[in-house]
């Protein structure tokens, strides 16, 4: 293993991530939902298939024996991916890559529920302080404090860390039940693809040269992002990788404020330790 360059690879993913966040926000409300999903997830089959072929794994690595297993997992991530992108362009992007980290502390929940997982007590107080902190952000937002597209933002934000923790759950079965990573990568691409697809009767937009740039970068930064977790991972140890994910954070706040003004406010202040310490906990406290 070469852990020097498995957190080179993981830093560099957070900030593919970062980049795909900035693609989405800066298209804002210029093209449908539905076209924005079908563009991350039909584009980032370029770099996935390439990938695979590298890896020796095309096509037989796509072979699966759990086709409603990789539907479950697909439709809870697709639909998660909506969200998702909701929630980005109604919050500041740095609020919204917060709430993501939510899903571990959701994680635990489902796991516990789902999995029969021990929920110790370093489990719970995670799972306590990450839910203190999405009460930071919900309460202003439902009070009237903020506009009422920051509590939509806020709600939507909890939905994406449910229904990402409920498709790693699926992700943690096909695992277990012997299905690749390069199977479940690519069935998700596909399927999202084609939830996308399926919104172009509500209308789809012809985008400028600008939009479409951002489209397709929104896909190739979505797809190199999960490339470079995926080789990282093979570098150096899940634990060493670990502290690392948390740059996307910073590197949220840092292009926000850079490309489109924003400053975090109090909530993000105030909830954003509280989230990124209860995610740290819930996920080094899983069993071993």
């Amino acid at each position: 293993m070469n852990e020097a360059l498995g957190i080179t690879l993981r830093i560099l993913s957070t900030l593919a991530f970062a980049l795909m966040g900035v693609c989405v926000k800066a298209l804002g409300d210029t093209v449908p939902l539905g076209q924005l999903v079908f563009f991350r997830s039909a584009v980032a089959l370029l770099p996935l298939v390439v990938f695979l072929w590298w890896r020796g794994d095309w096509p037989r690595g796509l072979v699966t024996s759990r086709p409603f297993g990789h539907i479950g997992r697909c439709l809870m991530g697709a639909v998660a991916m909506f969200t998702s992108f909701a929630t980005i362009r109604l919050l500041p992007l740095a609020e919204a890559t917060m709430l993501s980290y939510l899903s571990p502390v959701m994680l635990a929940v489902l796991g516990w529920v789902l999995l029969s997982e021990q929920l110790n007590a370093r489990r719970l107080g995670g799972v306590a302080l990450g839910l203190a902190g999405a009460a930071a952000f919900f309460l202003p937002a439902s009070a009237g404090v903020l506009p009422d597209s920051a509590g939509l933002g806020v709600a939507l934000g909890l939905l994406t860390a449910v229904l990402t923790a409920g498709a790693l759950i699926q992700v943690r079965r096909l695992t277990l039940l012997g299905e690749g990573a390069g199977a479940i990568a690519f069935w998700f691409a596909t399927v999202s693809a084609l939830c996308g697809l399926a919104t172009l009767p509500w209308g789809w937009v012809w985008p400028g040269a600008a939009g479409m740039a951002l489209l397709i970068a929104t896909g190739l930064a979505g797809g190199l992002a999960h490339i470079l977790m995926t080789l990282s991972f093979s570098h150096a140890e899940a634990s060493a990788l670990a502290p690392f994910e948390y740059l996307s954070v910073l590197w949220a706040v840092a292009l926000g404020f850079v490309v489109f003004a924003e400053v975090p406010g109090l909530a993000f202040l105030l909830a954003g330790p509280l989230i990124l310490v209860g995610a740290f906990v819930a996920r080094s406290g899983r069993p071993r």
